[in-house]
């Protein structure tokens, strides 16, 4: 599947999250209530660590939390872009 493909795909599904590691897909504009995006900016050795982390993080723990947003996850911390929202918000593992 071919990058352009994925959003069209993704909004056909009924509430997907998407996790990648393509750093084009961490764009505010990519935001849509009907699905998140998951960028995660961690070497391909640790992501199954910081996937765990994400799920758990008080900010995303639940799929209704996720929706709607485009979410960079590095080691230091989440930032996350919500629908209708000028602003990324940043936010520390817990």
């Amino acid at each position: 599947m071919q990058d352009e493909e994925i959003i069209p795909f993704l909004q056909s599904l009924r509430r997907p999250t998407f996790l990648t590691r393509d750093e084009d897909f961490h764009d505010r504009q990519l935001c849509y209530a009907k699905y998140s995006l998951i960028y995660l900016a961690v070497d391909k050795i640790e992501v199954a660590r910081f996937v765990r982390r994400l799920f758990r993080h008080s900010e995303l723990n639940t799929q209704a939390k996720r929706m709607g947003s485009v979410v960079r996850v590095t080691s230091a911390g989440l930032s996350i872009w919500r629908r209708h929202s000028r602003n990324e918000t940043h936010f520390d593992w817990e």
